[in-house]
């Protein structure tokens, strides 16, 4: 072998597959640690609740209906399910919303009475009305996509804020401050 047929050292193409791992690893991380964000931009922000009518979903309650948004006072509605475990974790803090002042209605997606009360009996019920979404056809009708999510609603029947997933205990003063929004 002569000295211009020796072999070459492997250079910088023998790192490249391990730094384009790294920096793919190091990618994932960092969207990983951001916080999520938990507002939308939902099509139905500034639009009336659709048109509805649901049966009471659990007893001691009335059922919901598009007219009881329009009593001039923001309310906000949430979407739960006795099933959905995110749910009972939110219920202290819809609680502690209710003890604030908050005026809340639910809508039950797909649900069973029994299974219902016993979940507010467990977890408490600060709802004044909790109408039945059988088919979830008006939770689909304002945009809702899972359970829970909360609406901001104003005095007109107005959908002003949309929330998805469990509001969080740091999140009451948000939640405060949107229904003081919505007053205006």
């Amino acid at each position: 072998m002569t000295k211009s047929e020796a072999p070459r050292a492997p250079g910088w193409t023998l790192w490249l597959p391990l730094a384009l791992f790294v920096l793919f690893v190091g990618g994932v991380a960092i969207s990983l640690m951001l916080p999520k964000s938990n507002d939308i931009n939902s099509q139905m922000i500034g639009k009336p609740l659709p048109a509805f009518s649901l049966r009471p979903a659990a007893d001691g309650r009335p059922g919901l209906a598009t007219g009881d948004f329009a009593g001039g006072k923001p309310r906000l509605l949430n979407i739960f399910a006795s099933w959905c475990v995110p749910c009972g974790v939110e219920a202290p803090v819809l609680a502690e919303l209710q003890r604030q002042g908050a005026q809340i209605d639910g809508i039950a997606i797909r649900d069973h009475k029994d299974d219902l009360n016993a979940f507010l009996a467990k977890n408490g019920n600060p709802y004044q009305r909790i109408g039945a979404d059988d088919v979830s056809a008006v939770q689909l009708a304002i945009g809702s996509s899972g359970v829970p999510e909360t609406f901001v609603i104003d005095g007109k029947g107005i959908i002003r804020y949309q929330h998805i997933g469990d509001i969080r205990p740091d999140e009451v003063p948000m939640m405060l401050a949107k229904l003081k929004e919505a007053e205006s």
